[in-house]
């Protein structure tokens, strides 16, 4: 009886914590056809969207009958690059796996969303890097207790994020939250289209490594107890008073990710410093008082100024610039701007 009890008490912990049956509002016509839609701003004139719009009853129909019948699978990837400002590998899938990534992503963000830390600011709605910055800032105001003592800062990145995510590791992740085996076989066939890691690109990727992650998250917050813990993607900060409690925590970090998520810190991209000598993150070195915009990402503007003089980037730009003491840059933005566009 008690062996029954317990049971039962272990299969409502979980149907708490995990999502079920939910295959069929995935795959449902109203899923996907407001997936579509999201799916068509501000790609109407490409020519691959064009060409499955151009039969697109046929297309859905055939698609939502594979994704019932699980006998759909994902196909290959275009590969190429982009400068963003490194070069970076994308992949992109097809406009029908596209569609299905949408409709997996309407579906699922929500409830993830619920179970991620309030301090994880990366592809999540409401969030994003200046809402990341803002929240460093008052971080920095509460250690330094308004700039009358030190504040150190753990500043990490992670070697090769996207190639380095384990699909198995992954897949473990996922079974503990969703309970719909259908949906365990559609997400595996969405992580096993990628040979390693996964693809820069699919939306679902977006999603996927949040969810990856957020083990580790919880880990820096309820197991390391950081208090002043940001995460953007794969790249954290942690702020303290005590540079040995960072230095410390490091090691206990570098564990974590390497045997529970198989990944390692960059070697060159970790380090402890005072925030007084300035804390390069998310494209800004910030100070006690300021942020000012890292120098590679000031000559970069001003370059693409120069070659393309167009009111949207020039806008575009200016938007940045307000998010930090920039006044002098702002200055040889305009001076440019209006010099190359007459």
């Amino acid at each position: 009886m008690e062996v029954e009890l317990e049971r039962e008490r272990e299969r409502r912990r979980l149907c708490r914590r995990c999502v079920f049956h939910i295959f069929n509002h995935i795959i449902s016509f109203d899923n996907l056809l407001i997936s579509w839609k999201e799916f068509l701003n501000g790609k109407r004139k490409r020519k691959d969207v064009a060409e499955f719009a151009l039969n697109f009853s046929d297309n859905i129909l055939a698609l939502q009958q594979d994704l019932a019948n699980k006998t759909y699978h994902h196909g290959g990837y275009q590969a190429f690059k982009v400068t963003d400002p490194k070069v970076r590998d994308i992949h992109k899938a097809s406009v029908r796996d596209r569609l299905v990534h949408h409709a997996i992503y309407r579906i699922l963000y929500p409830f993830f969303d619920q179970k991620f830390i309030y301090d994880s600011y990366s592809c999540r709605v409401d969030k994003g890097t200046h809402k990341a910055m803002n929240r460093f800032r008052d971080f920095s105001y509460k250690v330094s207790q308004n700039n009358t003592r030190t504040v150190w800062v753990l500043k990490c990145d992670i070697r090769k994020f996207f190639a380095n995510i384990d699909h198995q590791v992954l897949k473990d992740i996922l079974a503990k939250f969703i309970g719909d085996t259908s949906v365990l076989w559609l997400l595996g066939q969405i992580i096993d289209s990628f040979e390693q890691g996964l693809p820069l690109g699919n939306l679902t990727s977006q999603l996927l490594v949040n969810i990856y992650m957020n083990k580790f998250d919880h880990f820096i917050k309820r197991e390391l107890k950081a208090k002043y813990y940001i995460r953007y993607a794969d790249d954290f900060v942690v702020l303290s008073k005590d540079k040995i409690y960072l230095e410390k925590l490091l090691v206990k970090i570098s564990c974590f990710l390497k045997n529970k998520l198989k990944l390692e810190l960059h070697p060159d991209k970790v380090y402890i410093k005072s925030l007084a000598s300035g804390i390069d993150f998310l494209g800004w070195v910030h100070f006690c008082d300021h942020r000012v915009l890292r120098k590679s990402t000031k000559q970069r503007i001003l370059k693409r100024i120069t070659e393309n003089p167009q009111n949207e980037t020039y806008q575009s730009y200016l938007g940045i610039l307000e998010h930090g003491n920039a006044i002098k840059i702002e200055n040889q933005l305009d001076k440019l701007y209006s010099n190359n566009r007459i």
